[in-house]
């Protein structure tokens, strides 16, 4: 049976703190992540809010540069657009200056080509011979991805009108 109960581990603050550390230093990580970890311990609010800012103080944890780190890499290496990207940061609680800053890295026009990548490719592996379901599938595959409405419409009108 499913216990409501979390189960927290006991441990020290300076312990605690270490483990943090250590943590931060191997991979980028945000406030929310750390916060995270650090419920699952016997440790209090306070306890908690003191390691996190110790962190920050320390250089263990910058909001901005895992943000730039995270929009990078969820850019590059999953393709996804910036909406997708936004939100999944909104829910580790970044704050939207920030995103927005970080988002300044990419290229409008990279931007575009790589969204056009990712659809030529949809493209040629989608069998339909109706033009506007073929179209409604590789909005809806844009969309997935995270990418905004105006510019899947200008991507995907491009890519079905090179090939009439």
């Amino acid at each position: 049976m499913y216990s409501e109960e979390k189960k927290t581990k006991e441990i020290s603050y300076s312990s605690a703190l270490s483990k943090m550390q250590f943590i931060c230093s191997r991979q980028e990580k945000c406030c929310s992540d750390i916060r995270k970890k650090l419920e699952n311990w016997t440790l209090s609010y306070d306890e908690q809010d003191e390691i996190i800012q110790s962190l920050i103080d320390d250089k263990f944890i910058d909001e901005k540069r895992y943000t730039g780190f995270y929009v990078r890499d969820k850019y590059k290496f999953n393709k996804w657009g910036r909406i997708k990207i936004s939100h999944h940061l909104k829910q580790k609680q970044i704050p939207e200056f920030i995103i927005m800053e970080a988002f300044e890295s990419i290229s409008e026009e990279i931007y575009e080509e790589n969204l056009e990548d990712i659809l030529s490719s949809k493209l040629r592996t989608t069998r339909e011979e109706d033009s506007f379901k073929l179209k409604a599938k590789l909005y809806r595959f844009a969309q997935s991805r995270g990418f905004e409405s105006n510019l899947i419409l200008k991507i995907v009108d491009k890519l079905l009108h090179k090939d009439n």
